[in-house]
């Protein structure tokens, strides 16, 4: 059976924009394969041949340089701008070629728009803007009011209700346009470079906030920027275009990790990797593990062999206990224990997958194996190595080897480790002379 997410909310098919004398012999050349410049003639190809779908409750993100036709196309998918061939399709309702009578009601019940420089009225408060859509609708006065007032508050504007647009700053007058938006409660949002107007610490928080409201509310939200960070902050899939067309679709990590073409390269070279990667990304599989069944030699014998002075324990389902220390398992060693769970410390940095490796430095820092991926269960399915998290600074390749050397602690000196080992196989028992562990 389908879900929820599975569904489709918006749908462009083969969709072309061009403005000029002749649009369709420039689209009947386009199709034939003319370039651009080639019908320019004809007239301006905004938008060639672009296709894709919007799942329900996702946000989708349409990214490119100026003149590349990403605002002309979220204008044709409200009908704003008409369509010059193709089709676009919201909840199956046909947006190209559709009546104005038909456009006003799909506008109204299934789609918003929150625009680059805000689009509020001067003369109203900012409590009748955020009610302006519901107005519309025709929801009457105190209904309106008292939901738009539960927005305002939400996108924390509590106290600016009766205050004129002109009164706030840039980034409350954008939050009163999530406000209107959301008070609509329609199915889709459309952000035509929403945060672009705002200095860079107002764009982040409204970033965060809008994040925030969706994954609260499930919206469909169709997010256009120029801002290659931005899409990747707030992107479950992006689409590229360049020159009118659409030259890659996919999730950040695929548009950061597998660019189709240079171009697509060039544009994600300088990106923040440690805010796009998740540990699920970047995680190798462990290997400094023993069970939890195992002794205290089979521990020491794991570190020394990894060259780690730690290894995680696990269950026989593989569930995540917790670590043992090279400097416990010799003393259990030399107190005859065979239990190291006995032993057994939290562990100190644990994460989900889908965590942002940005998040992982200080847990690193803090302990001396890879940061631990756990899965819902608790089960370890892999780990970070610190070199990863330092390769993503420098947005180097993230992948590894094997994972880094620990070197010994004055408190457990490599040669000591051995000799444990050699207890453990038959032979004698060094003398020790103090609590440090060497040799006599």
């Amino acid at each position: 059976m389908e879900t929820t997410a599975e569904r489709t909310a918006l749908s462009v098919d083969h969709a072309y924009k061009v403005f000029g004398r002749r649009p369709k012999e420039a689209v009947k050349r386009l199709r034939a394969g003319a370039t651009r410049d080639d019908v320019r003639q004809f007239g301006t190809a905004a938008v060639i041949d672009a296709s894709f779908d919007v799942r329900v409750g996702e946000i989708f993100v349409v990214m490119g340089l100026s003149g590349s036709g990403k605002s002309t196309l979220i204008r044709m998918l409200n009908g704003l701008g008409e369509t010059t061939d193709g089709s676009i399709t919201v909840f199956g309702n046909e947006i190209a070629g559709a009546s104005s009578t038909d456009l006003r009601r799909i506008r109204r019940e299934r789609m918003s728009m929150v625009f680059q420089h805000f689009a509020l009225l001067p003369h109203r408060t900012v409590l009748d803007n955020a009610a302006y859509a519901l107005e519309v609708k025709g929801v009457p006065l105190a209904e309106r009011r008292s939901k738009a007032q539960e927005w305002l508050v939400r996108v924390g504007l509590a106290g600016w209700e009766q205050s004129l647009p002109g009164e706030l700053s840039g980034g409350m007058q954008q939050r009163v346009g999530l406000a209107r938006a959301f008070a609509a409660d329609t199915d889709i949002l459309l952000m035509d470079e929403a945060f672009s107007a705002l200095d860079p610490l107002i764009r982040r928080e409204m970033q965060e906030l809008l994040v925030e409201l969706q994954q609260e509310l499930g919206k469909t939200i169709v997010f256009i920027t120029h801002d290659l960070n931005e899409a990747m902050f707030l992107g479950d899939r992006i689409a590229v275009m360049r020159d009118g067309r659409i030259v890659q679709t996919g999730t950040p990590n695929d548009i950061l990790t597998d660019p189709a073409n240079d171009y697509v390269a060039q544009f994600v070279q300088d990106v923040d990797r440690a805010r796009v990667l998740t540990a699920g990304d970047v995680m190798e599989h462990p290997r400094a593990v023993v069970p939890a069944s195992a002794g205290p030699r089979a521990a020491l014998r794991t570190m020394r062999d990894l060259q780690t002075s730690a290894c995680f324990v696990t269950s026989n389902g593989r569930k995540l206990l917790g670590v043992v220390r090279d400097k416990d398992m010799l003393r259990l060693v030399r107190d005859g224990g065979s239990d190291l769970q006995s032993a057994l410390k939290p562990t100190l940095s644990v994460v989900s997958p889908d965590q942002l490796i940005a998040e992982l430095f200080e847990l690193s820092v803090e302990s001396p194996l890879p940061v631990a991926v756990v899965d819902s269960e608790g089960r370890l399915i892999g780990v970070v190595p610190r070199v990863t998290l330092l390769a993503s600074l420098a947005n180097l390749p993230t992948l590894t080897t094997e994972i880094p050397i620990i070197e010994p602690t004055p408190d457990v000196p490599r040669a000591t480790i051995t000799e444990a080992l050699e207890i453990s196989e038959g032979g004698s028992a060094p003398k020790v002379d103090n609590a440090e562990g060497r040799n006599a």
